[in-house]
């Protein structure tokens, strides 16, 4: 095909502009953090006559806010008006969703508030998904919503939707702007609240008589949240407790979920990691907290994690879980979870300390402040001579890591193995790109075969397990972070959810590469089919191998995107190192793989963790006597 120039692709990003970096040394090795817009972004400035949609925009602009993604329609159109002027870019999505999942995307790679808008209606409810998708992965953003006018609001109105009360249980919290004076108060408190403590999405309802009415504008306003006071400095008594068993334990771990890095303390978690030699496990949302590379990372825990890091955390006499939730694919089975283990458990969130595992030492505060006060009371303890000896406990662990390794078997009828795909993928393009998954096998073979060495370069669905996250959230990446190279891994069932957001990303020049890993599939569904159903394979073909339908090439380039296709081991590198010498479109790769590859370790759901199986028919051989 004949690829659009870069001018062409950018010819609807009218106003588009440079995109800033965010905070943090070049190379990311400083991970993004949200940042709470506590200092106004532009001057103060005096009451200004402006329309309550006038009013809105001069806000996100106060707000620093550089690009958001949406969809205009008849109760937010209002505010488009002034959005034609304003310096803020916006980037026209081709569903709601999409607009959502960018929102969230651009804020895991840049630590900062994404931000979506859409009209009222069906427009406002197609964001449920990615809103409810933020909510549980704690990722900060801003959703903006038109509403009726005030007066038809509980009539049953063209496109009304009460989508204030639809999303009260998947925001952190959420406004119906009554009237127009109190809309820079209302978006400066909604991005305090989505930035700051445990982040979190929150949602902005504004009728769209409030968008017309007339109105003065002036910054910054004052923030009224009486109860809203994040703990971020940790007790110092329950800081000292944990020290004290860290510094005598015999079995620890160190459990570190995807809190510290919204914390920014990955710095620090190294640091705690090395001055006390404990062993690190990271969970799908921590990947890149801690190098994949270091000695003493032991990986993923859970439902697919290493055979090593699940023994580590089951058998372990003390568990130091920092901004990690225990949810049910890390534990398996709860109540026969690490029976031995003493935990201590550091979060922002009160909520979750306690939720699902009592917490013998429950500590509240910012994972980055905990971490530092946590270095300091374990260097005093080291002073007095208190300090344990790890030697059996890594011994053991090596023992396993040597045993089990992540692995793979060839494809026995030759076709082309997605694991080796994924991992040859991380290996060419290196530890500096982005990678974005879908949900589903291809998710957990990027977890295990791409090593994550640094923060802010993994990004997925974790706790929705939404299929049709990657290619938009991949997109809003990119927007965010436009000289940093991202890759979407993606499955040919989540690609055919979100795939028309690609006419965005050529539209609007942002290259993103996708490498569809198509086994003709829902491949997780049919590996559970083969594993608990007896093969009886109900409803989980797709029809793009035996059919080619559709064909992955050919919807790439109707989209304005190269397409290319790979279908044996010896093109993959050739046809990775052709997407990446691609920088003037987006490109999607259409890696055909055999549709019998299943992902290994498991443990299977309901099941304790002790019974972990490496492959098909093979438990670990492990002696309890040595642990």
């Amino acid at each position: 095909m004949t690829r659009p120039t870069p001018e062409t692709l950018a010819h609807s990003a009218r106003r588009a502009r440079t995109v800033t970096e965010p905070a943090g040394d070049a190379d990311h090795t400083t991970p993004p953090r949200a940042a709470a817009p506590a200092t106004p972004a532009v001057k103060p400035s005096g009451p200004v006559p402006v329309s309550g949609a006038g009013s809105l925009v001069r806000s996100l602009e106060a707000l620093g806010v550089d690009v958001v993604f949406g969809i205009p329609g008849g109760a937010i159109l209002p505010a488009y008006d002034p959005l034609y002027d304003s310096s803020v870019r916006h980037i026209l999505v081709r569903h709601e969703q999409g607009a959502g999942h960018a929102a969230t995307g651009y804020a895991q790679a840049t630590g900062r508030v994404g931000v979506c808008i859409a009209t009222s209606g069906p427009g406002a409810t197609n964001l449920v998904t990615p809103i409810a998708d933020a909510y549980m992965d704690s990722v900060p953003i801003v959703a903006i919503t038109g509403q009726v006018a005030r007066p038809m609001i509980g009539t049953d109105a063209f496109q009304e939707a009460d989508i204030q009360g639809i999303t009260l249980p998947i925001t952190k919290h959420n406004f119906l702007v009554q009237n127009a004076e109190e809309i820079p108060q209302v978006l400066a408190e909604a991005f305090h609240l989505a930035a700051t403590g445990r982040p979190g999405p929150v949602l902005v309802d504004i009728p769209k008589d409030v968008l017309q009415a007339a109105t003065t504008f002036s910054w910054p306003p004052t923030l009224d949240l009486p109860g809203y006071r994040p703990t971020l400095h940790p007790h110092g008594k329950q800081i000292r407790e944990a020290a004290r068993l860290m510094s005598g334990a015999r079995r620890p771990v160190l459990y570190v979920g995807g809190g510290v890095l919204k914390a920014g303390a990955t710095e620090s978690l190294r640091r705690l990691a090395e001055l006390t030699g404990i062993p690190v496990v990271t969970t799908l949302m921590a990947l890149g907290a801690f190098p994949d590379s270091h000695r003493q990372h032991l990986g993923m825990p859970g439902m697919h994690g290493t055979v090593a890091a699940v023994y580590g955390l089951q058998k372990a006499d003390l568990i130091v879980a920092l901004g990690a939730r225990f949810d049910d694919r890390v534990t398996g089975k709860l109540d026969s979870f690490a029976p031995d283990a003493t935990v201590v458990h550091a979060d922002i969130d009160p909520a979750e300390i306690g939720k699902n595992r009592h917490a013998d030492v429950p500590i509240v505060g910012d994972a980055r402040h905990v971490i530092d006060e946590l270095i300091a009371a374990v260097t005093t303890e080291q002073k007095a001579g208190r300090r344990t000896d790890l030697h059996d406990w890594w011994h053991q662990l090596d023992d396993l890591r040597e045993r089990y390794p992540l692995g793979y078997d060839e494809p026995a009828d030759g076709t082309l193995s997605p694991q080796y795909v994924i991992k040859r993928l991380g290996e060419i393009v290196g530890p500096d790109a982005i990678y974005v998954a879908g949900v589903g096998q291809h998710q957990m073979w990027a977890s295990q075969f791409i090593s994550y060495e640094k923060p802010g370069t993994w990004l997925n669905s974790g706790g929705l397990g939404t299929m049709g996250y990657a290619v938009p959230a991949a997109m809003g990446a990119k927007a965010g972070r436009p000289d940093t190279v991202v890759w979407a891994v993606d499955g040919d069932g989540c690609f055919q959810m979100t795939n028309q957001e690609l006419a965005t990303c050529a539209l609007e020049g942002i290259p993103v590469k996708i490498a569809v890993i198509n086994n003709g599939n829902l491949g997780m569904v049919r590996q559970w089919q083969t594993l608990f159903y007896e093969g009886r394979y109900s409803n989980t073909e797709l029809g793009t191998h035996k059919h080619r339908i559709p064909d992955f090439v050919k919807l790439a380039e109707a989209l304005g995107c190269v397409g290319l296709r790979c279908e044996n081991a010896a093109d993959v590198d050739k046809t990775i190192e052709a997407a990446m010498a691609i920088t003037d479109a987006p490109v999607v790769i259409d890696f055909t793989v055999g549709k019998d590859a299943m992902v290994w370790p498991m443990v299977a759901a309901g099941t304790s963790n002790d019974e972990i199986m490496f492959a098909r028919g093979v438990r670990p051989a492990f002696d309890e006597d040595d642990i």
